[in-house]
Parts: structure tokens; sequence; C-alpha cells
């Protein structure tokens, strides 16, 4: 294998590295975070801060730093919003947001292909099929 300058080896790709799933995205790859995307992403009207918290389990203020990191990365949007009462908390999930998440799902997907693939004793190499969410996507 050849060395670069700086003394490192070269980065190997894809080809070389079938298990190294890069889009596993670190930003969904935590339980409440998940929990909070997998929320939103079944509920693109928006959910409520309370109802948010209720659904994920989630105390205020883990709630509110997972919605700060995902509203970070324009994963998520946080709103106020008036009715007739008190000001609501919404949270949504955004468009981009959306679309990664369902890339993040498809690559876990992917995992769990593999891994049955494995269990199941074949010697070949992960197979890269169509994930069966891309359907959700249209």
């Amino acid at each position: 294998m050849s060395v670069k300058k700086n003394g490192r080896k070269p980065q190997r790709g894809r080809s070389d590295a079938p298990f190294a799933y890069s889009g596993l995205e670190r930003i969904f790859h935590e339980r409440g975070r998940l929990a909070v995307c997998t929320c939103l992403f079944t509920h693109p009207e928006g959910m409520s801060f309370t109802d948010l918290q209720e659904a994920c389990g989630l105390t205020d203020g883990n709630l509110s730093r997972h919605l700060a990191a995902l509203s970070d990365m324009d994963i998520v949007s946080i709103s106020k919003e008036t009715g007739s009462g008190r000001p609501m908390t919404v949270c949504r999930i955004s468009k981009s947001g959306r679309a990664r998440f369902l890339s993040y799902i498809d690559e876990l997907e992917t995992v769990v292909n593999d891994v049955h693939e494995r269990a199941d004793g074949a010697a070949r190499q992960p197979t890269r099929a169509v994930p069966r969410l891309a359907l959700a996507r249209e």
C-alpha cells in the first residue's frame, strides 16, 4: 500500500471497505435523536414540544438539547405559535432533514441486510440492493 506525503495511508474506498457504512450520520445515531426524528418524520405537520417529549420519553432538558443539535444541522425547525391561548413550541422536520433521515434509515437497512446475509452463512460480499424504504420517498 502506498503512503501519502503526510505519512498516512490513503483512505480506503467503498469497494475496499464494504462494511464502512459511510451513510450513518452521527447526528441521527443516538437513541434520543433517532426517536425525535422518527416522531417528526411520521408527523410532517409538526408536533408540540410536550407531545414530542411524551412520545419520545425524554425530559425537558434532554429534548431541548437534542432539538438544538438537530436545529443546528438544519434537520428540524422550532417555532413559537400562538392560537387561542398560550404560545406553543412546535417542532417540524425540514425537507432536507427528511431526505437525510431517509438516507440514514436506508443505510441502517443495508447494515441489517448485511448482518442477516452473513448470519445465514453467505460467503459472498454484501449486496447493495435498493432499500425497501426508497419507495416511501415517492
